[in-house]
């Protein structure tokens, strides 16, 4: 697999099985966690799914979205260690994870990264499998009809806004998160549902301006394939799953097929 990250500039750097010493060939692709300490079920699902079912890949995308907040990488509160822990096993045991930032937490910086072994992409990236483009985003992008995220996004990615926030305390932090999150729910709550999916022109946009002929996006909240036509060509647009304490979902690509297939917990054992 060819990974470039094509943002103004590109760079190439490949991957393949060799290079891990072993034979791993699959694709995972996951987003729209949010992992939050209230939502305990979740990320023992991540934990599972990261000490079992992503180790036998040779690399895991995450785009976006991992967790419901992130304040900075100096966040210490539990469970952040257990699940930097997680990524950190999964990287050493042999496969590569990229993550994304997602429209609910961009604060993960180089710090995170160098803790867990994880690559950090920018959105949009395009990679290539079996010698198909694929553009990953995390999908927010793509909800141009939104106009009022679209203004707020530009500007709490502004580079001032997010070193000023950085600046802060860490209690000082959790509380404007707080808050943002419970503003942001009651905001999504009062808009039409049609304005928070994509934009079909903006995706087509997307991928002929990146010349790709498929796109794996999450954000959403709305799983499923859509078949387009992009420059007179035909390309796909694949939406990830989010998920939920009792089932995630991974988007799984191996030579010359993709799949969808569910993330359950482990079942319990009865007590003797």
């Amino acid at each position: 697999m060819t990974a470039e990250i094509v943002n103004g500039r590109e760079a190439e750097a490949s991957l393949r099985p060799s290079a891990l010493g072993h034979s791993r060939q699959e694709t995972l692709f996951i987003s729209d966690l949010h992992l939050a300490p209230e939502r305990p079920a979740t990320i023992r699902l991540f934990l599972d799914f990261l000490a079992g079912r992503a180790r036998r890949a040779a690399r895991l995308f995450i785009l976006g979205d991992l967790f419901d907040a992130w304040i900075g990488d100096d966040d210490d509160t539990p469970p952040y260690p257990e699940i930097r822990a997680g990524l950190r096993d999964l990287t050493a045991n042999g496969t590569a994870c990229s993550l994304m930032h997602g429209n609910r937490y961009f604060l993960i910086g180089r710090p995170f990264c160098r803790d867990t072994g994880c690559t950090l992409l920018r959105d949009p990236t395009r990679i290539t499998l079996d010698g198909e483009p694929v553009l990953l985003m995390h999908g927010d992008l793509l909800c141009t009809d939104d106009v009022a995220y679209q203004r707020f996004r530009r500007r709490v990615r502004n580079p001032l806004v997010r070193r000023l926030f950085l600046w802060k305390g860490l209690e000082s932090r959790r509380r404007l998160a707080a808050d943002y999150r419970r503003r942001s729910g009651a905001a999504t709550a009062e808009k039409p549902a049609e304005i928070m999916d994509v934009n079909q022109e903006t995706v087509i946009g997307y991928l002929a301006r990146f010349h790709a002929t498929r796109l794996v996006h999450g954000h959403t909240h709305r799983p499923g394939e859509h078949r387009l036509e992009v420059l007179g060509r035909p390309a796909h647009r694949s939406v990830l799953a989010e998920w939920h304490e009792h089932r995630g979902e991974a988007l799984v690509h191996r030579p010359g097929a993709w799949h969808r297939e569910a993330v359950l917990p482990a079942p319990q054992v009865a007590a003797p």
